[in-house]
């Protein structure tokens, strides 16, 4: 199922979230310097297409604006003890969005993790290099590709450094399941405080810690799926993969006191009776 007979010593289950760029935005569409953030989203949305059915149609990464990026981080250190936990960026509301991408890709280009997304081969991937590139972002760390496929990670290499389970478990067109669907479906929550066409209007109304809270739910739901798929493919049994349920589960309680991980963990115990 994987390329991995085993798992190298440090992944991240990743997931981003971005908004409509306003400021490209009024410069694409020659937009009046006065027009409002939310007025901007609008025009944008309706140059892509927008309808009653699809009010918030896709829009070009290029054209979109990287607000956060969560990963849950799994390191086995030196004596084989794991250890799981969420690393988000931005690290202070103060940062801007090259600083998000800039940090993200400076620890992934340092760590080398195996790096494991939902669609992320053609959404979260492609949107830090093509923001990173518009917002003149520096990432030789990330961008250092192995003369020899054994002498380590490459990240634009296909199956290498990244594997999206969206290409291995997928299929074509409507049969394709939503990360929604399936992760429902292995009892693992998601999608529990909006979707990601509410990222959007968050924004708008100020609520950027929400963004980030659904931001670390999304990484936790892909990271499940992940181990779950791991199972599967017989790279853990079943004793190891429920030690790797419950390093899962230490980490929600002890961050129990944000409530959407405590909601995060209570569905999840739910589904599992």
């Amino acid at each position: 199922m994987f390329k991995f007979k085993t798992l190298p010593s440090s992944i991240w289950a990743i997931d981003g979230e971005w908004i409509p760029d306003m400021n490209l935005g009024k410069r694409l569409y020659n937009l009046p310097e006065e027009m409002s953030e939310e007025e901007v989203f609008q025009e944008m949305w309706n140059a892509a297409g927008a309808n009653d059915n699809s009010p918030h149609p896709f829009l070009k990464l290029t054209l979109s604006r990287v607000v956060s990026f969560c990963a849950v981080v799994r390191k086995v250190d030196a004596i084989g003890k794991v250890s799981v936990k969420l690393e988000t960026f931005p690290r202070s509301t103060e940062e801007t969005e090259a600083d998000i991408i800039q940090g993200f890709l400076k620890e992934i280009g340092e760590e080398r993790p195996l790096l494991v997304g939902f669609k992320s081969s053609v959404s979260d991937m492609k949107i830090l290099l093509q923001r990173g590139v518009i917002k003149g972002v520096t990432a030789p760390g990330f961008c250092h590709r192995p003369n020899k496929p054994w002498e380590g990670l490459d990240y634009f290499a296909r199956e290498s450094g990244h594997i999206d389970l969206s290409d291995v478990l997928g299929a074509w067109g409507k049969a394709m399941p939503s990360l929604h669907e399936l992760a429902l479906a292995c009892g693992i929550p998601c999608k529990i405080n909006g979707t990601g066409d509410d990222v959007a209007q968050m924004w708008l109304e100020g609520k950027y810690q929400d963004i980030i809270n659904y931001n670390q739910c999304d990484a936790l739901t892909t990271y499940l799926v992940f181990l779950r798929c791991c199972y599967f493919a017989g790279i853990f049994d079943e004793f190891q993969y429920l030690l790797e349920q419950e390093l899962v589960e230490k980490l929600l309680l002890d961050n129990s006191d944000k409530f959407h991980l405590k909601e995060f963990l209570g569905q999840w115990r739910n589904f599992r009776n």
